[in-house]
């Protein structure tokens, strides 16, 4: 069985700690759990890895979130990986800070990588992993607001959120989506 686990993100040290990066840290964390390293290749930093017999490839996209459907469509028909197990690891503005939702398909909900992947994939239905950075801005500021970097309130929490999203990962890939939606949608 193979996973293809997307963490979306904008590559480029100004974007590094944004809260529209939290898919990158996520599989970043993800990556050091499963004590492999990223390495540029096609469309996205890649590494691949196994946990319980099972095959992960883990990407972040260098296409810049708008792209992320090229990099997603590339790699999951380059390792033959079924649509099923793709999970894209993205933040989510309508959830409050910190709090995870896991899906088996929906629509982009104004998420332009998401979009982006749907568009590229044809469909909706895939998995994601949807983290609250929640919706503290005024009207108008919405992008200022996913491109800002953590609030100090906000920072001390990430580490925790970072390994509840992994938990919620390594479950997907080893007892599905319905199980592990039970436990980590709360």
């Amino acid at each position: 069985m193979k996973y293809l686990i997307c963490g979306l993100g904008n590559i480029g040290e100004e974007y590094k700690n944004t809260r529209h990066n939290i898919g990158f840290m996520a599989a970043d964390l993800l990556a050091q759990k499963l004590q492999c390293s990223f390495v540029m290749d096609k469309l996205a930093y890649v590494c691949e890895s196994k946990y319980k017999g099972k095959h992960i490839i883990c990407i972040k996209p260098t296409t810049y979130m708008n792209l992320s459907g090229k990099a997603v469509r590339y790699w999951l028909f380059q390792k033959n990986i079924s649509i099923e197990n793709l999970l894209v690891l993205t933040d989510d503005i309508s959830l409050e800070f910190g709090r995870l939702r896991l899906r088996p398909k929906g629509s982009s909900g104004g998420h332009n990588g998401l979009a982006s992947i749907n568009e590229a994939l044809g469909t909706e239905a895939f998995p994601r992993l949807r983290i609250g950075i929640g919706s503290n801005f005024s009207k108008g500021r919405q992008v200022e607001y996913v491109l800002g970097n953590f609030t100090d309130e906000e920072t001390p929490k990430l580490p925790q959120i970072l390994e509840q999203s992994v938990e919620a990962i390594l479950s997907f890939i080893t007892i599905g989506i319905e199980r592990t939606m039970n436990t980590f949608n709360k």
